[in-house]
């Protein structure tokens, strides 16, 4: 079956696991072979196939090979989403033992309650450049005069991208220097670089009408670092996904209560309030980097991408109401690294490479992230983590003739 249409009646199967050695190659190509057939064409690359070096250019310089990182797959996760309920296996790329288990745990959880619903709630990549004048007066009228401008900035970036339109443009004052914020539209790409050249034209001829003694592109640099902005505006493409959990299901699967959930996530909330962070999820920067990574994106916006809310409630017929909020994810489906190799196959695997899939990526990620937090909590609540981590997360070499040895 595709993974790029809805699922059929009875829906992915679940993924095989040997009982002893589960890492013998016998077992690795019985799940390739089951990703393949879902995939509906052959993965080469994931299957070992090697890149060809001449792909790297543009994206690496003093290239001498490629990184080998731990991939699995987690799921089937269920999601309904703006193109129609999907059932997808999730790739995922990290040395973390118990993760991709406890990823598919949550999962398989929200699928058996009906599926988590994810939407794409609005997209816009910000840049925040700085001007700077002579004094705060000077910057005050240069405000307005930005503010006015952003037909005539529309028309600056219309020539310097085909892909990028400058859909708001505003202007703040502090003390002697103005923050601009550009809001841009970059189809199915990030659209970083794209926007930065947008930007820096507008801005040199901001700085030369207004008189600023100096400009700066990257001003307020929100890139790549947790920032009260990516919280509070968003950056990028911004998702929420929830679901209803029974109180039964919850029982059996997890061996936890809506309430003990609803109990523990506003502790948290408690410690995140004192720290004074953006992201309020548990653990939504490791399936977001492990994804990220899987499907050729620059990892480093996972520390905007992170930033969010998780929610969890008793509803009025007390089953768990559980919900993630990601404002600033900056991930695309075209460019970058996305184009070649396994990152390419794994986008296959969600149905995600290619143009029209960005948003949709986005909402996959944000059902993600939601079933790992439901996962790593109820764990949390059955006093069960410790345990599953040295189950699964410690895996020790096979002991050796000189171990045995008292």
């Amino acid at each position: 079956m595709s993974a790029t249409t809805p699922p059929r009646r009875g829906g992915l199967p679940r993924i095989p696991r040997e009982e002893g050695d589960d890492y013998t190659a016998e077992a690795v190509e019985t799940r390739r072979t089951l990703l393949e057939e879902a995939v509906g064409r052959p993965l080469p690359h994931i299957g070992r196939a090697r890149v060809p070096l001449e792909s790297a250019r543009g994206k690496i310089e003093n290239l001498v090979g490629h990184a080998q990182v731990p991939l699995g797959i987690a799921g089937p996760m269920l999601v309904d989403s703006t193109l129609g309920a999907r059932e997808v296996f999730v790739p995922m790329a990290t040395t973390e033992g118990a993760m991709v288990a406890a990823y598919s745990r949550g999962m398989a959880i929200l699928r058996a309650a009906g599926g988590a619903r994810s939407r794409l709630t609005r997209e816009g990549l910000t840049q925040n450049p700085i001007l700077v004048y002579a004094d705060a007066r000077a910057a005050q009228e240069a405000a307005r005069v930005v503010r006015a401008s952003l037909e005539r900035m529309q028309a600056v970036c219309a020539e310097t991208t085909r892909h990028g339109e400058l859909i708001t443009l505003d202007a703040e004052v502090i003390g002697r220097r103005v923050v601009l914020r550009f809001v841009f539209t970059t189809g199915d790409a990030i659209g970083i670089n794209m926007a930065s050249r947008a930007t820096d034209s507008c801005l040199a001829l901001l700085a030369s009408e207004t008189g600023a003694q100096a400009r700066y592109v990257h001003g307020q640099d929100v890139e790549k670092r947790a920032n009260a902005r990516a919280l509070v505006e968003g950056r990028g493409r911004s998702v929420v996904c929830d679901a209803t959990v029974p109180r039964e299901l919850l029982g059996e699967s997890a061996r936890a209560t809506p309430e003990e959930l609803v109990a523990i996530q506003r502790s948290y909330a408690v410690g995140f309030a004192q720290l004074g962070t953006q992201n309020w999820t548990v653990q939504g920067a490791n399936g977001l980097a492990a994804v990220m990574l899987a499907c050729g994106q620059d990892v480093a916006y996972v520390t905007e991408c992170a930033t969010g809310q998780l929610d969890f409630d008793v509803t009025t017929g007390g089953d768990l109401y559980c919900s993630v909020w990601l404002p600033s994810l900056l991930v695309g489906t075209v460019g970058g690294g996305t184009g070649q190799g396994t990152a390419a196959e794994c986008l296959d695997v969600l149905g995600c490479r290619g143009a029209g899939k960005a948003g949709h990526f986005a909402e996959l990620l944000g059902a993600v992230v939601l079933a790992g937090d439901l996962s790593l909590m109820a764990a949390f609540c059955a006093h069960e983590f410790s345990d599953a981590h040295e189950r699964l997360g410690r895996n020790r070499p096979p002991a050796t003739a000189q171990d045995r040895e008292p």
